[in-house]
């Protein structure tokens, strides 16, 4: 059996392992907290707003999006889930969609704390 003559990234890469399993391949969006808010930027060129639909179910965002471009026969589509890890006051979400780019608001509901327990380290 011979070694393959490639860099190893590259026939990993060919196999989608690591981009399948850990989405390092996906740097489309920007998630930071600042003031008591979640706010996240996400690169959506090519949509209209009313092409994109924002959900929140539980803990869970879901941002999908679908364009179609019928003078190039070509269709877009985008669908990502974000999971945050704070209680979060559903109706302050906001959402807004500017030169490609749309950025969600999700405000932390004050006095929330952080689902779950702490793991001891043996």
């Amino acid at each position: 059996m011979a070694l393959p003559r490639t860099p190893a990234n590259s026939w990993l890469q060919s196999l989608d392992f690591p981009s399948q399993l850990l989405e390092t391949g996906s740097n489309d969006y920007e998630l930071y907290e600042e003031d008591d808010e979640f706010v996240l930027s996400v690169e959506m060129p090519g949509f209209d707003p009313e092409e994109i639909a924002v959900t929140w179910d539980d803990g869970v965002l879901n941002i999908a999006g679908e364009h179609e471009d019928e003078r190039r026969g070509e269709r877009k589509t985008y669908h990502r889930r974000f999971r945050f890890p704070k209680q979060i006051d559903d109706d302050g979400i906001g959402a807004e969609y500017n030169n490609g780019i749309l950025e969600v608001r999700l405000p932390v509901e004050t006095g929330a704390t952080t689902r779950g327990k702490e793991i001891e380290v043996q």
